[in-house]
């Protein structure tokens, strides 16, 4: 019953049982719609910021993008915590791949041109969740802010 259960969870809307998207995809796109929202407001630049680095991240059509990025919504929506999310990343990732997660979680808060105290604690929390090392974390918000700053939203993340 439980992996009956973890399918419909894994399911993508609108498309066959055979398209689902890997625990570890959606957990990133969680923690990215989870970043976007802190400040209370998901917009159109950072959810378009999100799809970009949903699809050069793990190689994906638009609408596979879009899919996942829905997924992460419902997960996100419905979960009390990042801490799961953070836990499944950790796992999944290597050190190299989650201080790139790092990466794509301050393009997208970056993408609408401002910091949030409730984003910059909500990085904190995810850092040391993802055990990312603080230079290291420094290093991804620098060259996120850089890439924004060169004309891209999330655009080679």
């Amino acid at each position: 019953m439980f992996e009956r259960i973890k399918a419909w969870l894994l399911d993508v809307p609108g498309r066959g049982a055979g398209h689902r998207h890997e625990e570890h995809q959606i957990a990133a796109a969680a923690l990215l719609v989870e970043a976007a929202s802190m400040d209370g407001h998901f917009d159109p630049v950072e959810r378009t910021t999100i799809l970009g680095l949903l699809e050069r991240r793990f190689n994906l059509t638009r609408e596979e993008a879009t899919d996942l990025l829905e997924v992460g919504e419902v997960r996100q929506q419905n979960a009390n915590e990042v801490f799961k999310f953070a836990l499944t990343a950790r796992r999944a990732f290597t050190e190299a791949e989650r201080i790139e997660l790092v990466e794509m979680l301050w393009t997208t808060i970056l993408s609408d041109g401002e910091v949030h105290a409730y984003e910059d604690s909500l990085m904190r929390r995810i850092v040391g969740l993802l055990h990312v090392p603080p230079v290291a974390a420094g290093e991804a918000r620098k060259r996120a802010a850089r890439r924004l700053a060169g004309g891209g939203q999330g655009d080679e993340a």
